[in-house]
């Protein structure tokens, strides 16, 4: 056969395969209407291992690397998953006849978060000096706005949250109010002021961004303010979703955001500072590059396109940021004395340390 006739032979098979996966949908379509009427969980990972196994065995028949195949398959079945959550958001609703309204909208978690309460049936509008590419309606200033909605998110800097939250308090609106803020000392004030004055408020914290589809293996946080009802309500938000739902104090929250946010992503900027400040290109690395370079590369490529006053924030407004960074370089230090020294026992040590500490806490 020709080359030509070989690549429209490629082509065929390649139309069939997007038939056969549009096919798939429709049956994951039909299971997920099955599991909503028979109140069956979404995610079955007994079920999930099976096909996992049932596609690297037969990838081993057909001479087909397993690899690919179980990629293939964890590709269809995070499609699948998507698919069946999002049904189930949009079927067991609580929205229906309820206004949403999301100050700071036009952001990009702002968008998010109307983008999944419309899924639920909530009339949202936002309220932004910028303009919204969703099609939810601009109210402009909500503090022009009667604020009678049955929600009131607070998706703005955060900097800026503790202002609208303290606007908030001087008109004590009757619904549920709520931000998403990465840190919560720096809203303790106006917090602590809401649920003083009788309002409906708790604290959120999404441990995902923004063009995340599915929940299923993702964090959502809830700090109880002192209004436990309140949070019930938020929590009720994410019922049926996959998310997992943890609830913890505001202090112990940005103790932690100190390491899961500031450490990792301090330790992502010091490593771009250096690689810029050597003067090699990436593109020259990149050619001789190990695995470890590579993961950590994406990564803190990833870090580096987020939004830099956001990541200032993290770093200067939590009250327990500079724990994490002092750890940061005393470790950096030991391990600069370590290798100075020509203290190979000391170095061996450090890092069957970091491995006990690491298997301990799987």
């Amino acid at each position: 056969m020709t080359l030509e006739q070989l690549r429209d032979r490629l082509t065929q098979l390649d139309r069939e395969l997007v038939a056969f996966i549009a096919n798939r949908q429709r049956i994951v379509a039909e299971i997920g209407a099955h599991k909503i009427r028979n109140a069956v969980p979404t995610r079955d990972y007994e079920r999930e291992r099976e096909v996992l196994k049932g596609s690297r065995e037969q990838a081993q028949t057909h001479g087909l690397e397993p690899d690919l195949a179980e990629a293939v398959m964890q590709l269809l079945i995070r499609a699948s998953l998507t698919h069946q959550e999002r049904t189930r958001v949009a079927a067991q609703t609580g929205g229906a006849g309820k206004r949403a309204l999301i100050i700071g909208g036009a952001g990009k978690m702002g968008a998010w978060f109307a983008r999944f309460l419309s899924s639920q049936g909530f009339d949202v509008e936002i309220a932004d000096p910028a303009e919204s590419h969703e099609g939810f309606r601009n109210i402009g200033d909500w503090r022009a706005d009667p604020l009678t909605h049955d929600i009131i998110i607070a998706a703005t800097p955060i900097k800026t949250t503790a202002d609208v939250l303290e606007a908030l308090a001087q008109r004590r609106p009757k619904g549920l109010i709520a931000d998403i803020g990465s840190l919560k000392t720096p809203l303790r004030g106006a917090l602590m002021r809401l649920a003083a004055l009788g309002c409906r408020v708790t604290s959120i914290h999404p441990m995902f961004g923004p063009d995340t589809e599915l929940l299923s293996g993702r964090h959502v946080i809830f700090v109880d303010v002192g209004v436990p009802e309140a949070t019930a309500l938020a929590r009720g938000l994410f019922a049926s979703t996959m998310a997992e739902l943890n609830e913890m104090s505001l202090e112990e929250h940005d103790r932690l955001m100190a390491y899961v946010l500031g450490l990792s992503h301090a330790l992502n900027l010091a490593f771009f500072t250096a690689l810029a400040g050597s003067r090699e290109l990436v593109p020259r690395l990149k050619k001789m590059s190990s695995t470890t370079f590579d993961a950590q590369l994406k990564v803190a490529s990833l870090v580096a396109s987020e939004n830099p006053h956001l990541y200032f924030e993290i770093q200067a407004l939590n009250d327990y940021g500079s724990t994490s960074l002092e750890a940061l370089r005393a470790a950096t230090e030991r391990i600069q004395t370590l290798v100075k020294d020509n203290d190979e026992r000391g170095f061996v040590e450090l890092m069957e340390a970091g491995r006990r500490y690491l298997e301990t806490s799987r």
